[in-house]
């Protein structure tokens, strides 16, 4: 069945053309505001664990960042941590989110540079359970992308393109 005979199908009265438009209209409409609210309530909740010492990570930080002392570090990392969420969730805060999202994302990656044999079960596609909590980061990232593309009043522009065009 082709798009255009889709857009057609009627079964009685409901019409499943438009009900895929309301229902991607509606997702346009509020899914940058459920992507934060997400991204915030995650990075609460795991940011919270790490200064309680119930982090499963917080081995993984003390081997990699070796060089502060960890008692001192991971609650400094669950603070930021709590911080972005709180930021997210808050919308005029959204900016300072994003800054320190960006800055501890990068410091997420660095576990695959300097503890591999912990990331990896076999280098360099083979990854740990520690290396796919490390990678999972990428959606993070991304969401945060698709969160920060809602700063700008011009960002409303690039709705008008649909997916294939983009």
């Amino acid at each position: 069945m082709s798009k255009a005979e889709m857009t057609k199908l009627k079964i009685g009265n409901f019409e499943l053309g438009r009900c895929d438009e309301r229902a991607a209209e509606w997702m346009h409409r509020h899914g940058q505001v459920f992507l934060r609210y997400s991204l915030g309530i995650v990075f609460i909740w795991l940011g919270a664990l790490k200064p309680l010492g119930l982090s499963p990570v917080n081995t993984l930080i003390t081997n990699t960042v070796f060089w502060f002392p960890s008692d001192v570090f991971i609650p400094f990392l669950g603070f930021w941590e709590v911080a972005i969420g709180v930021c997210l969730i808050f919308r005029p805060l959204l900016r300072v989110a994003l800054t320190l999202l960006f800055l501890q994302l990068f410091g997420t990656v660095l576990p695959l540079a300097v503890v591999p044999e912990v990331c990896f079960t076999t280098f360099p596609y083979g990854l740990s359970l520690e290396g796919q909590y490390i990678i999972k980061n990428i959606i993070i990232l991304s969401a945060a992308i698709v969160v920060g593309g809602g700063l700008s009043e011009q960002s409303s522009q690039y709705a008008q393109f649909s997916a294939s065009s983009t």
